[in-house]
């Protein structure tokens, strides 16, 4: 199961070029997520949409695109063309990590006009209906992402994506590079972990590294928003601080001396389409400063690492990571174990 997802700022003829593609591509079908944004009217109600300026900000959207996609294809199977903006580098974790953990392929592809060209497009846009003042607010809404399009292209987009130079190419010209690329395999699959989706409660173990100044490492996975502790799900018969172990040596190519000390567990409620279980979090120690300087990252799991301290850590970690490392801290300053549910001490 395949995707070849069209990214690019909003005018760069993502859509156009998406219609194009279907009769390159053999057995592709076209799956355009804006028909799910277009649902959220009906589905939530106004006050929930009131709270955000984007329904790719809603989880309920993100999670759609995953699900419709993976049932899209089990029914034609193929390939899926997807025209669709993310700009939001978290968001393409979220959903390129969901599909990835549903055995589908992403290849990712950028249109990249020039600039110039770019805006010349959005002025020229035509309507779709004959409302003059909703294509102004489309034109508007296209020229006020420009500069957050810019800003992830040099972040992080530029460097995700196979990238077409659309600039003085016509429509069907950058369908044809685009299907050129695909079966040449230059658009590569994207490199993201596989995650197989829990089919019930999880056992993950995580594992607090420190530095000489006694800040912990935290990693940033590919195929999930938001930092994490190394770690993670504990493999049927395995002890779990074993597992978390294997993971640190897996994921930063560290094999610790000796088996990390338990601080914390924690039960984490079942949250749809989650199922919850329990969540371990172990003292890996100090490590010294030769090997922290010879840390790996294998790409296709984690992109970055970095010592932090437990107030750097509240604008990287999900609050309930957050909540979990609090208590983690507290248990290793009294030299005790803790046990949490939802992030909350008790006994």
């Amino acid at each position: 199961m395949v995707i070849v997802w069209i990214n690019g700022a909003f005018g760069a003829g993502k859509s156009s070029t998406a219609r194009e593609l279907v009769d390159l591509i053999p057995n592709s079908t076209l799956y355009d997520p804006e028909l799910i944004g277009g649902a959220m009217s009906w589905l939530l109600p106004q006050k929930r949409l009131a709270e955000v300026n984007d329904f790719q900000d809603l989880p309920i959207w993100r999670r759609m695109v995953v699900d419709t996609a993976a049932a899209l294809l089990a029914e034609v199977g193929g390939v899926l063309v997807v025209p669709m903006t993310l700009l939001r580098q978290e968001y393409r974790d979220e959903i390129f990590g969901g599909l990835a953990a549903r055995r589908i392929q992403v290849r990712h592809v950028l249109l990249a006009p020039d600039e110039t060209i770019l805006r010349e497009r959005i002025h020229g846009r035509t309507p779709d209906h004959s409302d003059p003042a909703e294509l102004t607010r489309v034109r508007q809404w296209s020229y006020d992402h420009i500069e957050p399009y810019r800003t992830a292209v040099h972040d992080w987009l530029g460097a995700d994506a196979y990238i077409v130079d659309s600039t003085a190419l016509t429509t069907a010209e950058t369908a044809r590079a685009v299907a050129e690329a695909v079966a040449a395999g230059t658009a590569a699959p994207c490199g993201i972990v596989q995650t197989p989706e829990p089919t019930g409660e999880t056992v993950a173990a995580g594992v607090l590294l420190f530095d000489e100044h006694d800040r912990f490492l935290l990693v940033d996975p590919t195929y999930k928003p938001g930092w994490e502790f190394p770690g993670g799900v504990v493999e049927p018969g395995e002890p779990p601080a074993r597992a978390g172990m294997r993971e640190v040596a897996e994921e930063i190519g560290l094999e610790l001396d000796s088996v990390p000390t338990l601080l914390l567990v924690d039960w984490e409620r079942p949250q749809p389409p989650g199922y919850g279980g329990l969540r371990l979090l172990f003292d890996g120690g100090r490590l010294p400063a030769a090997d922290a300087e010879r840390l790996l990252l294998p790409g296709a799991e984690l992109r970055g690492w970095r010592f932090v301290t437990e107030e750097e850590a509240a604008d990287l970690l999900p609050p309930v990571r957050y909540r979990r490392l609090h208590w983690a801290l507290r248990a290793r300053e009294r030299g005790t174990v803790l046990n949490l549910e939802a992030g909350v001490p008790v006994g």
